[in-house]
Order: structure tokens, then C-alpha cells, then sequence
């Protein structure tokens, strides 16, 4: 791998290491080589020491755009769990906004017709990933539950008559 190819690798595993609150001491770095058995790959410890608590980071030798991080079970585990949270946080917000764009009478009995609405579609999909418009679902709730949102033309007195000032 060419020298400064390898270097710019190095710089972005350092940034990386400092994001994540990783001394020098504690950054494991390990260069990958090939071998005879195009199956089989070495490690070999660049700096850093084998701990199991901290991340190893890895580049390859051969090829001068890969970079690896190897993490310990337990983190990755932690990780997945933390994304899926924040996702289902993010899926909660946009919910929410857009609930409130529509002027819900009663916020909580519309969250719940759209959290079973989402039930109901998860369920059809045949536990593949569900990618729900947000806007369609509640226009659609809106229009088969009108009851559950405010409508602005009832706080206007309907004008029957639409000739201009006399």
C-alpha cells in the first residue's frame, strides 16, 4: 500500500480513536497481510496492546481503501440496540409531528388508531421492513375517523349567500 494512502487511514482510525474517548494507550492497531492460502488472512499487532475492552482497529495491507474496527460482542450488541432505540425515537418524533399538523382533537386517541394502523401493516408485510408514509397514514385516519381532528371550517360561519358588499 502506498505510504501516504496508508497514513490517511492511520489519520481517520486517530480521529475516530479520540471520538470515542480512546488514549494512545488504548488504540490497538493491527495491519492485515494476505498469505500463500488466499482464505486465510494475518494480523499483526502494529501498536497498542490485546485487550479485550477496547476496539482493535485493523488496515489492509492490499487494499488502500479498507480499514476495519473490531469491537467485542458485548459493545456491538449495545450499539445495534442504541440505533434501534434511536430509530424508534426518530419513527416516534416524525409521528408525533405530524399528528399535530393535522390538529388531532384529542392527540392520544389519534396516536393510538395510527399505532394500531401500524400494527396492522407490519403485520401484512410479512415481518419484512415496513416503510410507512406518515402523512398518507394519518390523511387516511383523518378521513375514516373525522371525529378525531379539529376542522377549521366549523369555526367559520358558512356563507350562503357569496355576492360581493352591496
Amino acid at each position: 500500500m502506498p505510504e501516504e494512502k496508508k497514513k490517511n487511514l492511520i489519520r481517520k482510525i486517530d480521529s475516530l480513536s479520540k471520538s470515542l474517548g480512546l488514549g494512545e494507550n488504548e488504540k490497538t492497531l493491527f495491519a492485515i497481510k494476505k498469505t500463500d492460502n488466499p482464505n486465510i488472512k494475518e494480523l499483526h499487532l502494529q501498536s497498542g496492546e490485546m485487550k479485550d475492552e477496547d476496539p482493535w482497529f485493523a488496515v489492509d495491507e492490499d487494499d488502500e481503501k479498507k480499514a476495519y474496527a473490531f469491537v467485542p460482542l458485548e459493545a456491538f450488541t449495545q450499539m445495534i440496540n442504541l440505533l434501534k432505540q434511536t430509530q424508534k425515537e426518530n419513527f416516534d418524533l416524525k409521528l408525533e409531528k405530524t399528528i399535530w399538523q393535522n390538529i388531532p382533537n384529542d392527540f392520544d386517541d389519534v396516536w393510538v388508531v395510527a399505532m394500531d394502523e401500524i400494527r396492522h401493516l407490519a403485520k401484512s408485510e410479512d415481518s419484512k421492513p415496513v416503510s410507512i408514509d406518515l402523512d398518507k397514514l394519518i390523511v387516511d385516519i383523518k378521513d375514516k375517523h373525522p371525529n378525531l381532528f379539529v376542522n377549521i371550517k366549523d369555526f367559520y360561519p358558512q356563507i350562503e349567500n357569496q355576492q360581493g358588499p352591496k
